[in-house]
Parts: structure tokens; sequence; C-alpha cells
């Protein structure tokens, strides 16, 4: 599946649009990851812990898109984009959606 951030795919004419996809995943912390990043607010500096955990649901929510898409027949999904909120305490959300579209 072709996966684009712009609006159409080069060199290829989109022959039909058939609709938004999109994937959504809720990922939790957890109490070590909590502890260790509070310790590394005091030093600074990346917080491995969450990133890992951000760029896992980033994945998992791409293949749950992907997946719509799939069921769809398209061909590929254009404009795409990434959108992350936090749920409630300890708990982010990550979306993921685009067009889905099938290729002349």
């Amino acid at each position: 599946m072709l996966l684009l951030n712009i609006d159409y795919v080069p060199g290829r004419e989109i022959a039909e649009a058939l609709g938004i996809v999109k994937g959504t995943t809720v990922q939790s912390k957890n109490f070590g990851r909590d502890f260790m990043a509070g310790m590394k607010t005091l030093v600074g500096g990346e917080i491995v812990g969450y990133t890992e955990m951000l760029t896992e649901a980033r994945q998992i929510a791409t293949k749950r898109m992907v997946d719509e898409a799939e069921r769809l027949n398209a061909d590929a999904v254009v404009n795409v984009r990434f959108s992350s909120s936090s749920i409630m305490q300890g708990a982010a959300e990550v979306v993921a959606y685009g067009t889905a579209v099938r290729l002349a």
C-alpha cells in the first residue's frame, strides 16, 4: 500500500477517491516508564520510553488505517496525517488518517 502525505500520486492519475480511512489506538504509560520519565525531567533530555511508546502507537494506527484501505481495495492512501491527544492522565490516543484512492 502506497502511503503519501501529499494529495496526489506523482506520475499516476487518481481514478477514484474511496473515502477517508483511519486507524486509532490508545496507549497508556506504565509505572516504570512514569517513574523514569519523572527522573529524566530533573536532568533534561529525551524520554526514550515515551518516544518508543508513541512510535509503537503510530505503527499500530497506521496498520489499522492500511487494513481499512485494503478492505476498500485501495491502491494508495493520500494526504496521510497523524494526530495525537491526551485521553486521560497517563494515556494518549494516536490517529492516522487519509484518503483511500484507486489509481488509473
